[in-house]
C-alpha cells in the first residue's frame, strides 16, 4: 500500500484518515444565518474541539495517522507556490471576481502567513475586520446589514463529503448548497501541489467541475470492485452515472464493476447514504429503519459495464438485502436497525447519527455516545463498539463516519 490513497473497503483497518478540527467557524454565526450556513444549532466550540480531540485520539491509539485539513492545505499551498493563484480562486468562488471589495480581501488576506489565511477563510471574513467601505456595484447592491465578506464554513469539519476515497484515487464533488461549495477546493489544492499527494498518479474519477451533484456521504466502497451511492438529496442520479463511466471506462482501470445506486428519503434528517446506512463488517451493515418501505422495500438500481451508448447497465430492485448478498457473494447479512428498530428511538438516535458509523476494522466501529440504544444492538450483533463524545459535535447533523475521511485502509 504505497499509494498515498487506497481504500477498497469500508472495513478495512483505517490507517492514514483525512481530519478538520472544529475553529472559529463553527460559532461564528448568527441564528439567523443557521439555514444559510446548513446548520440547526450553534455548538459551543472550546466543548466541540475537545470532543473532537476525544475521536481523534481514539483513531490514533487504534492505529491510524490523522491529517488535518487546514495543515495540508497551507502545506499544498506553500509546496505548489499557488498562494496568489489559490486567493484568487477562493475569491472568485466568494463572489468577488474583481472590484475593490475583491482587492480589499486579497490585501487583507495575502499578508497573513498561509496556515492563518488558511484558517481565516474557513472561519470567514467579517465586515468589521477590514477598514474598509465597499464603493463597487456589486457590493452597495447587497445587504448592508449582513456582517460577513466571506461567510464561514462550519461544515468543514465532515470531511467526508467534498471528496471520497475510492480505490487508488477520489471524487473530487461538486456538492449540492452554496454554503459548502468552496470546501472541496482545499482537496483539490491538496491533490494537486502537496508533496505526499501530487504526480503520485492518483486518479480523480470525477472532479469538482461539473452542474450535477455529488456528496462523499452518499458514496460507500463495499469491496475492491463494488460501490453503493445514495440518490440522495445531495447526490443526483446523473451524477451517480458520471461516476459510472468514468469507473467502468477500461483505460481507467479502476477494478470497479459494481455500483448499487440507493434512494433514500430526500430530507434534512437523511442528507446522504451514510447517514441511514453504514457497513460494519463483512456481512453486517446498520440501517435505519425509516428508509424501508412496506415489507423492508427500497428502490436500488444496479449498473454494470456494458459495450452499449452509456457504457453500463442498469437492473432495477427492491430487495436490497438480496442484491447486498449476490454483488458481495454473500450467503447471509445482517441487517442492524438504527433503535433496535423502536420507532420513536430509531427517529431520535437517527437525528443524531446513530446510523452514521465509522469502522476502523471488521467488527470495529466508532459511534456517538448519545446513541446508547443502537450502540447496546450493535454490542449484542458481536461487534465492538468504541464511543465517542458527541454533545457538541452532534449538533452539525454528522456522525464519525461524517467526521472523517479515510486515505489509507488495508485490505480485507
Amino acid at each position: 500500500m504505497t499509494a498515498p490513497i487506497h481504500v477498497h473497503s469500508e472495513i478495512g483497518k483505517l490507517k492514514t484518515v483525512l481530519l478538520k478540527r472544529p475553529g472559529e467557524e463553527i460559532e461564528n454565526f448568527t441564528p439567523e444565518m443557521m439555514e444559510r450556513l446548513l446548520f440547526d444549532d450553534i455548538p459551543f466550540l472550546p466543548e466541540a474541539q475537545k470532543e473532537h480531540d476525544a475521536f481523534a485520539d481514539i483513531l490514533r491509539a487504534n492505529g491510524a495517522e490523522v491529517l488535518y485539513l487546514e495543515n495540508l492545505s497551507a502545506e499544498a499551498i506553500d509546496a505548489g507556490s499557488v498562494k496568489d493563484a489559490f486567493l484568487e480562486e477562493i475569491l472568485v468562488e466568494s463572489g468577488y471576481a474583481a472590484g475593490t471589495t475583491h482587492d480589499a480581501l486579497k490585501e487583507y488576506l495575502i499578508s497573513m502567513s498561509t496556515l492563518d489565511m488558511v484558517n481565516k477563510i474557513m472561519s470567514g471574513v467579517r465586515k468589521n475586520e477590514i477598514d474598509f467601505i465597499p464603493s463597487d456595484l456589486i457590493s452597495a447592491a447587497e445587504d448592508t446589514d449582513y456582517p460577513f465578506f466571506m461567510d464561514p464554513m462550519p461544515n468543514l469539519y465532515f470531511t467526508r463529503d467534498p471528496a471520497a476515497s475510492m480505490g487508488d484515487g477520489l471524487t473530487i464533488n461538486r456538492m449540492t448548497f452554496d454554503a459548502r461549495h468552496r470546501e472541496s477546493l482545499f482537496i483539490e489544492t491538496i491533490i494537486k501541489y502537496h508533496p505526499r499527494f501530487a504526480d503520485k498518479g492518483l486518479h480523480v474519477w470525477r472532479d469538482r467541475y461539473h452542474n450535477t451533484r455529488l456528496e462523499g456521504g452518499d458514496e460507500l466502497v463495499l469491496s475492491d470492485h463494488v460501490l453503493a451511492i445514495g440518490v440522495s438529496q445531495r447526490t443526483s442520479a446523473d451524477a451517480i452515472q458520471d461516476v459510472a463511466r468514468s469507473l467502468f471506462d477500461p483505460a481507467n482501470d479502476s477494478g470497479y464493476d459494481t455500483i448499487i445506486a440507493i434512494k433514500i428519503p430526500h430530507n434534512h434528517a437523511m442528507m446522504h447514504l451514510d447517514t441511514v446506512f453504514t457497513m460494519i463488517n463483512h456481512d453486517q451493515f446498520t440501517v435505519h429503519p425509516g428508509i424501508l418501505g412496506d415489507g423492508g422495500k427500497i428502490d436500488t438500481w444496479t449498473m454494470h459495464p456494458a459495450n452499449n451508448e452509456d457504457g453500463f447497465t442498469i437492473e432495477h430492485n427492491q430487495d436490497l438485502k438480496e442484491v447486498l448478498k449476490k454483488e458481495l457473494g454473500l450467503s447471509e447479512l445482517d441487517l442492524i436497525p438504527t433503535g433496535n428498530g423502536d420507532p420513536i428511538i430509531a427517529g431520535r438516535e437517527q437525528w443524531n447519527d446513530g446510523s452514521n458509523t465509522l469502522a476502523i476494522a471488521p467488527g470495529v466501529v466508532v459511534t456517538y455516545n448519545r446513541n446508547y440504544v443502537s450502540n447496546e444492538l450493535l454490542r449484542k450483533h458481536g461487534l465492538k463498539v468504541i464511543d465517542t463524545l458527541s454533545s457538541e459535535l452532534s449538533r452539525g447533523r454528522g456522525g464519525p463516519r461524517c467526521m472523517s475521511m479515510p486515505l489509507v485502509r488495508e485490505d480485507l
